[in-house]
């Protein structure tokens, strides 16, 4: 929650404060000792479902997460909060009990048993800089005042600064005094310690693997190092939130005693690189740019606070945001975070449905964990684990390719025009998925478009505007019979829709038509497109190849309404090998 823009409520407190963001500029890094607490193994991946309720989550990590290969699951503040819809009320506890909006503690075990299950880890954003910023009846029913909440604090437990941060230059202020006006407690305290450490351990008895700390910022690093030192598991994974600011008195390499810390650098940096200069300057990105070293830095494409804030990509930025995505999971740099949170025009709004996700892509869901572009990179990321950077190529702008050792492949295209190369990759001779247009099978095959690599190490590709392209081993376009002998399958045997359509806020577009695979026609089994290259719309699916069809777009409104283009059925035919590629706009 460091220094992020908060409104608090009429009820609660009568003033809405702002706090700006730190610098932008860089400074030399004094490197500190090394928590050895980045995730462990091959899957360091954490999909942050911001605001999802506990049952939603547990689903997901059943159904996507696991399967997609994410190492964690970050889960919003489980502790009893402010009452309220905003999405920052989660953000000013009154008590340590779980009974959030998100779920209570039998639904918050359940969901960490049940990812567990799917091989998901579970990283739960845990508050303990502050209290709230005024009184009233907590989600759980627990009355509190300011400086005062039952059982657990009382005026003596906050330090003694009782008004807003004004100044970052002054440690003091930064740490002592409040976050936007929050109660600030005084870490320094062994009773206040053991209370935050007894949080701590009740989320770690249900099985909690680790902890992001909100606004470490502004607690000492002294003081976080104490409240560690008091946990049952003192090895568990910690990611602070620590913001750098140039000139500041606080400093994130402060911090890496304890555990990982947030690089809010990195995502500040591709946005202006995405947005206003060369994806060839990313040739070295990471530690050598003044960044924290690899291995202690958390960091992310967006967040929830810097989507609103503005100060990085978030989904409004159409392919540009995806194709950054696509970049950090294929960069060798830091534990990548993929957040995956909901529309939104106010900045305040909370989760749709008080966070119970019904569907992806409905209620304003983004689930930009599940987009092909995205979550098949995480497989991907696992697959190169531990190989360096090979093959480094740009065209000077805005096409950039490099291979992960002989492990993987990744192109990317952000100009205006289609990119037509043979690249020089490191991969061994065969035919591989391409990731980004289809997903592997198990045991051989791709249900997209594939690419032969010669003996050479050389495969050619054409990628239109705002792709990309991405090979690994063990994403292969061949199966293997239990005959033994090899044979490939019609290169994505079905069709690739991709559809200019505007929408508001909510709306999201389909396509269905007179297949099974398309729905029979039926708009609640219609097959959902992704927004990733927005204003176009696009999804793949699987058809026998020479098989004519009959589709139609429509577009279904947050409140489950649906429009439907108008004219007649549109129709194609999948071709004897391969897929057919449409390419349409949305007729009014």
């Amino acid at each position: 929650m460091t220094r992020r823009r908060s409104r608090l409520t009429t009820a609660l407190a009568a003033t809405t404060l702002a706090v700006g963001l730190g610098g932008f500029g860089l400074s030399s890094i004094i490197t500190g000792p090394d928590a050895l607490a980045a995730p462990p193994g091959s899957k360091d991946v954490t999909a942050v479902m911001f605001e999802w309720s506990f049952a939603s989550v547990a689903r997901e990590c059943t159904n996507r997460l696991g399967p997609l290969g994410y190492g964690y699951v970050q889960v919003s503040p489980p502790q009893e909060h402010i009452q309220g819809s905003q999405w920052w009320t989660s953000y000013q506890p009154v008590s340590y009990r779980i009974a959030g909006r998100l779920g209570d503690r039998n639904a918050f075990a359940s969901m960490v048993s049940t990812c567990h299950a799917a091989g998901v880890k579970v990283v739960a954003d845990t508050v303990i800089n502050h209290m709230s910023a005024g009184s009233g009846t907590g989600t759980g029913g627990t009355g509190y005042s300011k400086y005062n909440y039952p059982g657990y604090y009382s005026d003596a437990d906050f330090h003694s600064c009782r008004t807003a941060i004004s100044d970052y230059t002054n440690r003091s202020n930064v740490q002592d005094c409040e976050l936007v006006n929050l109660s600030d407690l005084n870490t320094g305290s062994d009773y206040v310690r053991g209370k935050i450490a007894g949080y701590m351990n009740d989320l770690a008895s249900l099985g909690v693997d680790g902890f992001r700390i909100d606004a470490a910022k502004h607690m000492s690093a002294s003081d976080l190092s104490g409240i560690k030192a008091k946990l049952s598991n003192t090895g568990a994974y910690w990611k602070q939130e620590v913001i750098f600011g140039a000139g500041e008195a606080v400093q994130p390499t402060e911090y890496t005693g304890t555990g990982d810390v947030q690089e809010f650098r990195y995502a500040r940096d591709l946005k202006r690189i995405f947005l206003s200069e060369n994806l060839a300057y990313l040739s070295n990105f990471g530690a050598s740019w003044g960044y924290l070293p690899s291995n202690q830095a958390a960091v992310f494409v967006d967040n929830h606070d810097t989507e609103r804030g503005g100060d990085t990509l978030s989904y409004k930025n159409g392919s540009a945001y995806t194709l950054a995505q696509v970049f950090a999971l294929a960069w060798p740099y830091g534990a990548p975070d993929v957040n995956s949170g909901y529309e939104f025009s106010d900045h305040d709004a909370g989760p749709p449905n008080g966070g119970t996700v019904n569907a992806c892509y409905s209620d304003g869901w983004k689930c930009q964990h599940a987009w092909r572009q995205i979550g098949n990179m995480v497989g991907f990321r696992n697959g190169v684990s531990g190989t360096a950077v090979t093959n480094w190529w740009s065209n000077g702008g805005d096409q950039i390719a490099f291979g992960r050792g002989s492990k993987g492949y990744v192109a990317i295209n952000h100009e205006g025009n289609s990119l037509t190369r043979t690249f020089q990759t490191s991969l061994p001779a065969g035919t591989y998925c391409d990731v980004q247009h289809g997903d592997p099978v198990a045991g051989g095959g791709c249900t997209g478009t594939t690419y032969t690599v010669n003996t050479s190490g050389q495969f050619t590709a054409t990628i239109p505007a705002g792709e990309a392209v991405a090979l690994y081993v063990g994403a292969t376009g061949g199966v293997t019979p239990t005959t033994g002998t090899t044979t490939n399958p019609p290169a994505g045997s079905g069709a690739s829709f991709g559809v200019t359509a505007t929408t508001t806020l909510g709306q999201n577009i389909f396509v269905v038509g007179n297949q099974a695979a398309l729905g029979n026609w039926a708009p609640a089994s219609a097959v959902a497109l992704s927004s990733a290259s927005y204003p176009v719309w696009k999804g793949t699916v699987t058809l026998p190849a020479g098989t004519s069809f009959e589709y139609k777009y429509l577009r279904k409104n947050a409140d489950g309404s649906v429009t439907w283009e108008s004219g007649g059925n549109r129709t194609a035919t999948v071709p004897a090998s391969g897929s057919v590629t449409l390419s349409d706009t949305w007729r009014n």
